[in-house]
């Protein structure tokens, strides 16, 4: 050996620093090892569903622009996609170029939430540089 911190492996033996140890036996028992495996079926059912709402939450085909105001939308709004349309609070749509006039459908009420959510979100957005 040329150096005291290398180690030369050799078989089941191990050499380091004038030190031999056996490892015949492993260290990783596999009849003393447990795996809650409804534990583990839990966590990667919850990683399914999560990457399922996220991906709901992406608009196919739709601009950058777009998808940072649904973005925008779902932080104050209950939103979701019908194809490249936002839909918001189940009733009312904003379609492309995503402007307040293009709000349609709902209670007059709701409409106009929309509209104002919709126009404030643009002017931040533009403030920020994310919009075009």
């Amino acid at each position: 050996m040329n150096s005291s911190n290398q180690i030369a492996m050799d078989g089941t033996t191990a050499t380091t620093n004038n030190h031999t140890e056996d490892f015949a036996v492993d260290p990783l028992d596999i009849k003393k090892c447990y795996l809650d495996l409804n534990s583990l079926q839990a966590r990667e059912e919850s990683a399914i569903r999560q990457a399922e709402a996220e991906a709901e939450r992406r608009g196919v085909g739709v601009t950058s622009e777009a998808q940072n105001i649904f973005d925008a939308l779902s932080k104050t709004l209950p939103v979701r996609w019908d194809k490249t349309v936002i839909v918001v609070m189940k009733e009312v749509r904003v379609s492309s170029p995503y402007l307040p006039e293009s709000v349609s459908g709902g209670t007059p009420a709701a409409n106009d939430r929309v509209k104002k959510v919709l126009e404030l979100e643009r002017k931040r957005l533009h403030a920020r540089g994310g919009g075009q």
